[in-house]
């Protein structure tokens, strides 16, 4: 009878692990195709985003108007001449509300979009675990829809790795 119970109790466990803590997303892989909501409380469709754009940058952040998410999003936002000169679009996600992405959006002059994944789907269709916030991480997508860059995301330095990445491949 102890048995039985501790081994139901290690499946419903291993079940609940297994549903929180997906595959992160890997080089080769398709990017996730969902929609959103972004900042401005409308509907961002991530597939058209990729099919329009040579690249898109796709960004994670734990907490809108923290430290390190603020030097991420700002270095995006100080390179987005040489991002844009390249065909790259930047999204950045986080766990945060609408209203939050918007405040953030606007103290710090980003011109890209932020989505408000209040339900997580965007994270976890990226491969988070995301039991409280998103990991920082970056994944650059092509216009097929495949993830060519991953990276464990740099707060400061983002855009220098993203931009680092799309030099060598053109070469």
């Amino acid at each position: 009878m102890k048995l039985s119970r501790t081994l139901a109790l290690m499946s419903l466990l291993s079940l609940l692990v297994g549903s929180v803590r997906a595959e992160p997303l890997k080089i080769g892989d398709a990017a996730p195709v969902l929609s959103a909501t972004t900042d401005a409380g409308t509907t961002l469709n991530l597939a058209e985003v990729y099919k329009k754009n040579n690249y898109t940058l796709v960004w994670f952040y734990p907490k809108a108007l923290t430290g390190g998410c603020t030097k991420q999003g700002c270095s995006l936002r100080d390179a987005g001449a040489d991002l844009k000169k390249l065909g790259v679009a930047v999204i950045g996600v986080s766990t945060d509300s609408v209203e939050r992405q918007k405040e953030f959006k606007e103290k710090h002059n980003f011109d890209y979009p932020l989505l408000a994944d209040t339900d997580k789907k965007v994270i976890k269709a990226f491969g988070q675990s995301a039991m409280i916030v998103a990991s920082r991480e970056a994944y650059l997508i092509d216009r097929s829809g495949k993830v060519v860059y991953y990276d464990k995301g740099q707060t400061d330095k983002q855009a220098e790795m993203v931009l680092g990445f799309l030099k060598t491949k053109k070469s």
